[in-house]
């Protein structure tokens, strides 16, 4: 089963990994978008929420200071389901089921996340063990 827990986390943690890179090297895109939804200083919005995700992303993959890590990922994804995906003030029928899907997305997330504190520490497999 530690073998498993640890391909899971690999894939996990390389989705965070990922999700960062997108919002570094998507920066000028992503911060249009989250400025189009009224978020304020946009730029500065998407490096810190890139810092979060490779913070959280790096903490699963390695298994170094998960709850650290899975902190950074919940102060990352509760903000963002409520204010970058909020279906309830679309009006739009098409639209309002995409962000309703990113939204439903964004809180399996966090409870994925949040279900990784029940695993004891130091978890299996992780770097410095």
């Amino acid at each position: 089963m530690e073998i498993l827990f640890l391909i899971g986390r690999i894939i996990l943690g390389l989705f965070y990994i990922n999700s960062a890179f997108s919002h570094f090297s998507r920066l000028e895109m992503m911060a249009g978008y989250t400025q189009s939804k009224g978020v304020p200083a946009s730029k500065a919005a998407v490096i810190v929420s890139g810092i979060l995700l490779l913070m959280g992303g790096l903490s699963i993959l390695t298994g170094v200071q998960p709850t650290l890590g899975i902190a950074a990922l919940v102060i990352f994804l509760l903000p963002v389901a409520i204010v970058m995906h909020g279906f309830w003030k679309v009006s739009d029928p098409n639209m309002r089921m995409m962000e309703m899907t990113q939204f439903m997305k964004d809180v399996a997330l966090m409870g994925a996340a949040l279900m990784l504190l029940a695993i004891p520490q130091p978890w299996p497999l992780s770097l410095g063990n």
